[in-house]
């Protein structure tokens, strides 16, 4: 099966300084904001819809816990109220030999060890890096006109797009001077409803923001919705995430890398003209 289109075109300037520097900065930055976020997950491993949460309240969509099955300790993890044997990946974690109640395996979290005041640290700093880069992006993409050549999708790339989500099914990975209707799509999804969202929701769960925007608990529906909120755009992100790698493998990483190191790539033949 031939993956890519033909690559015989001329090396083109893709991508700006601007577009790859904070390229490498998101990626630190969700690295370390992934695994900072489960460990401040485990210290209150649920999921709630609602403005209230606890024992007393039945809004519990999502949790993580250790039981005792038949004398064995297990993972338990319950979704929407279905229960799931999760030992040895969530819930209950095999510690030399020796099964113990640990929400996360030590290396899906930093520190790798039960430290919530350190993975609060190191969150809320990559959180405002990450904030900080977006600007950067956002400005550095006004100018160099990468928004709207590259992200802003047009009425042509709808009409193009159901093509185009063939032409990926099928491995057909087309290089250009600009990005596909689905490249289009799915970063302008990821830059400006994702990260917003992620960064409002994550605002919203600060007691000191509540009280300067107290709009943003009605906006979400409580604390609790938008930790639950926050929790479902970070699934999205990493299935992003594994496309994304998965997409640059089959499309050629080597001309992939290049273009977001140096920002030359070599595009197809047809697309030179």
């Amino acid at each position: 099966m031939k993956l890519t289109a033909p690559r015989d075109g001329p090396l083109v300037r893709r991508h700006a300084l601007t577009t790859r520097l904070t390229h490498w900065l998101w990626a630190l930055c969700l690295f370390f904001l992934l695994l900072s976020g489960l460990q401040i997950f485990t210290a209150r491993p649920d999921l709630y819809i609602g403005q209230q949460s606890g024992f007393g309240f039945d809004n519990t969509i999502f949790s993580i816990g250790a039981a005792y099955q038949d004398g064995q300790l297990t993972g338990v993890t319950r979704l929407f109220g279905s229960t799931f044997d999760t030992t040895g990946w969530l819930g209950v974690i095999d510690r030399a030999g020796t099964p113990q109640p640990q929400t996360f395996p030590a290396w899906m979290t930093v520190p790798s060890y039960r430290d919530l005041a350190t993975g609060r640290v190191v969150h809320f700093f990559f959180a405002w890096l990450l904030a900080g880069t977006l600007l950067l992006w956002l400005v550095g993409s006004l100018f160099n006109r990468h928004l709207a050549r590259d992200i802003l999708p047009k009425g042509r790339d709808a009409k193009h797009l159901p093509r185009d989500i063939a032409d990926h099914a099928k491995l057909r990975l087309h290089h250009g001077r600009t990005y596909g209707p689905l490249q289009k799509f799915s970063y302008f999804g990821v830059l400006f409803v994702a990260l917003p969202l992620m960064i409002a929701t994550g605002l919203t769960m600060s007691p000191g923001m509540n009280a300067y925007a107290p709009w943003l608990l009605d906006l979400f529906g409580g604390r609790q919705t938008a930790r639950t909120i926050h929790f479902g755009i970070m699934l999205l992100l990493v299935a992003f995430f594994v496309v994304h790698v998965a997409m640059v493998l089959l499309a050629g990483p080597f001309n992939e890398l290049r273009s977001m190191i140096t920002g030359w790539m070599r595009i197809d033949r047809e697309d030179a003209r």
